[in-house]
């Protein structure tokens, strides 16, 4: 017994694999070329050009800003980053051993609680709230980490840019023109990835016409899975395992000895190297040489050699990610977090599409469970 298939419907895909699940121009993934293109820009050039403000306009209005524009928008953001009372309240009031992730999560259902704007779904209200989003993410990931390890709550500096500030914020100076560079960039090439898991999850609820705190709520709990966001956190784990450059060969050989993958390789969609991963190796060498400690880069760099050879697998967005943001001075458990604070700007991008022309989601199932089956009263069973 199953659900045959119609003139709309497709046969069965596990996972959904290559199955289009809508229309979007916000970005393109070409994974057999390696290519990624917000807006009709690739990648590649918007990560050596553009901030990642500029970035958040292209996504959210299909063009790049102009000068007044980008001004505008950097002004804004300036302005909405503080968080109400009542959300540094809650985090003063967490456990210092949560997970940032389910902090996280739970701060922007609050953010909800306390926008005198939440249930108003129209264009105006929600492009507002879009903005407020963007603004005030980094705000909640920078002061969860400065609350449980000083106690101190961290006012923003209006006087910085988007990525200077959460550096500031989270190390409590301001940061070198390298590392707000460096920091910047990986924010642009975290930003969007078409329908990926969270994405897609937070169009799932926005299609049902609920709130687009909800529809961030809903993305920010599916990127905490291992197999989305958490996977750079677990490539810093496995590096700070190997602890050596002289450990690499033999602890991946017993890696794979148990059949186990090594986080950071391969992608569900990239046949051949992630176009973002070029660009995370080169920041994590500079920071390295920025610092004078290039072990995490060059432990980083073997295992991709090791891996490449026995595996014939490439880096994704995570690999080189995992160092860079250690040289930066970032916290593990906050690689994740910090993927929400870039990703929160494509997640609004397509929440706003969604609602522009919108359908309610809902695919079919194959039904593969018994049939004929009949009810047996109590006594009988």
């Amino acid at each position: 017994m199953s659900n045959a298939p119609t003139d709309t419907q497709s046969s069965f895909s596990k996972g959904l694999d290559g199955i289009v699940a809508g229309q979007s121009s916000i970005c393109f993934i070409d994974g057999h070329k390696g290519e990624l293109v917000y807006r009709g820009i690739n990648i590649d050039e918007l990560a050596v050009n553009a901030s990642f403000e500029e970035v958040v306009y292209l996504l959210w209005h299909g063009s790049l800003p102009k000068k007044e524009e980008l001004i505008k928008l950097q002004k804004d953001l300036s302005a909405n980053r503080s968080l109400p009372e009542q959300v540094i309240a809650f985090l003063k009031s967490v456990p210092k051993n949560s997970n940032p992730m389910d902090v996280l999560r739970t701060a922007v259902s609050l953010l909800g609680l306390y926008d005198e704007e939440a249930g108003d779904n129209s264009l105006e209200a929600n492009w507002r709230k879009a903005l407020r989003l963007v603004a005030k993410f980094p705000t909640i990931v920078a002061n969860f980490q400065t609350l449980r390890t000083s106690g101190d709550y961290i006012r923003p500096d209006q006087s910085l840019g988007h990525s200077a500030n959460f550096l500031y914020m989270i190390n409590g100076v301001e940061p070198g023109e390298m590392a707000s560079r460096t920091f910047d960039c990986a924010l642009v090439l975290h930003a969007d990835h078409e329908f990926n898991a969270s994405t897609f999850s937070a169009r799932v609820t926005a299609a049902t016409l609920s709130d687009i705190y909800s529809a961030m709520t809903s993305a920010v709990g599916t990127l905490k899975g291992s197999l989305h966001g958490g996977a750079n956190e677990n490539v810093m784990q496995m590096l700070l395992e190997i602890k050596t450059l002289n450990n690499v060969d033999a602890y991946l050989q017993k890696l794979f000895a148990a059949k186990k993958k090594v986080p950071g390789f391969g992608h569900r969609v990239y046949r051949v190297e992630d176009p973002r991963a070029k660009h995370l190796r080169q920041f994590s060498k500079k920071l390295g040489e920025t610092i004078g400690n290039l072990k995490w880069f060059e432990m980083s760099e073997k295992i991709e050699e090791f891996v490449k050879r026995e595996k014939s697998l490439v880096p994704n967005v995570d690999f080189y990610s995992a160092s860079t943001y250690h040289y930066l001075g970032i916290p593990t458990d906050l690689f994740t977090p910090i993927f929400a604070v870039s990703r929160i700007a494509g997640w609004t991008a397509h929440v706003m599409e969604q609602y522009s022309d919108n359908r309610l989601i809902r695919p079919v199932s194959e039904y593969v469970g018994p049939s004929e089956i009949h009810y047996v009263s109590i006594e009988k069973r």
